[in-house]
Order: structure tokens, then sequence, then C-alpha cells
């Protein structure tokens, strides 16, 4: 498990580099807006970041007084450095199929699947609803399933299957075969996990109306 100081580590690594960049063209390979000549505006499943260039300082747009958590920087700092990043290849792929993803396959489970069935395998109404927040697109899988576009070049795809009597609930996390070149093994099992947890989260926000 990674401490707050290799995330503060990795960050400042991934702006000492991404300072090298012009803003135009860390826009253009990332898919994100600028908003201002120093600004780029980052949504980022149900929140919107405003970040500043070249100092790559954090402020959610909502409430600018939000702490944004370092593991959630560094991942979009590690999109946003990913160069010449490819066209979408339009396959999808288990995490075990991505280079170099079985030494983190084991964090992977527990980061993310595991607490996707634990949670919603048995409640699929508080998945769909959690999904809907977060615009995921249902898709045609298993008993439940959505497509999310976490980053504007890297969707993933979540799939629930309903435990019963006989059969403990499954989920599976697919993503596009390009991923591997635009994220690291393990920030592409942190990137599930902070979807799962945001979906958890949600679910448990009181209805309104």
């Amino acid at each position: 498990m990674a401490r707050i100081d290799d995330y503060k580590q990795a960050r400042a690594l991934a702006i000492k580099t991404l300072e090298e960049v012009s803003l135009a063209e860390i826009s253009q390979r990332s898919g994100f807006k600028t908003t201002t000549v120093d600004q780029i505006r980052i949504p980022y499943l149900n929140r919107v970041y405003q970040v500043s260039y070249p100092g790559f300082d954090f402020a959610d747009e909502a409430d600018p007084a939000l702490e944004i958590p370092l593991q959630e920087q560094v991942l979009i700092l590690h999109y946003l450095m990913a160069a010449n990043p490819p066209s979408l290849a339009g396959r999808w792929v288990a995490y075990r199929e991505i280079p170099g993803a079985s030494f983190y396959f084991s964090a992977f489970v527990k980061r993310a699947v595991d607490p996707l069935k634990q949670v919603f395998g048995s409640n699929l109404a508080g998945l769909k609803r959690a999904a809907s927040l977060l615009g995921g697109a249902a898709i045609e899988a298993g008993d439940a399933g959505f497509e999310f576009k976490v980053f504007p070049r890297l969707p993933l795809q979540l799939i629930l299957w309903e435990g019963d009597d006989e059969f403990a609930p499954e989920a599976n996390i697919l993503f596009d075969a390009s991923v591997g070149k635009q994220l690291s093994p393990e920030d592409i099992a942190w990137l599930a996990s902070l979807l799962v947890y945001r979906l958890i989260a949600l679910s448990k926000v009181p209805k309104t109306g």
C-alpha cells in the first residue's frame, strides 16, 4: 500500500514532467479543455476540477475549499502525462490481459472487484442508481453492466452478476485494449478502485424527491 509520502513524490515527479509540456499540448492529447491561458478543466466522475498551469494545483469547481485526495491528483496527472495517446482499440480486455498487470492482479481484485461484488451483489438497484449519477451508460452484459468514460480517452466497463442462494455474486471490470499505453498497471487498478468506491458512496446518498 502506497504511503502519503509516495503520493507526494509521485505528484512532484509528474508535475516536473508536465511543466515541460505546453498547456495546449496537454489539452490536445488528454481531451480536456482549457478554461484560461493557465488553467485546464477536468471533469472527474461526479466532480469537476480546475487545475492550474504550470503549478498543477487542484481546486474543486463547486467547492474550492474541498481537499482533493492526493491519490486522485496523481492518477489524473499520470493520465495527463500520456504522450501520443493511442486511438481506442475498440476491443475490451480484462485486467489480466494488460501487459505487466499480473503483478498487481491481487491488489486489483481486492481494491475493485471484491468491493463491487460485496456491496452490489445483492443490490442491483443501488448500482443502477449510483451509475446513473456518474453518467454510466447501460450495456447488455451480466445482470447489470455499465460503461463509464472516466477520462476522455479511457473508458471502462463494470459488469455484475447478482448472487442468490446457490451462487455468490460475480463481477468483472473491462478496459479498452489501449489502456496499457496510457497508464501503468498500478494506476489502472487504482482507476477502477476509485470508480467503484465513488459508486459505493453515491449508493448510500438518500434519494431526493
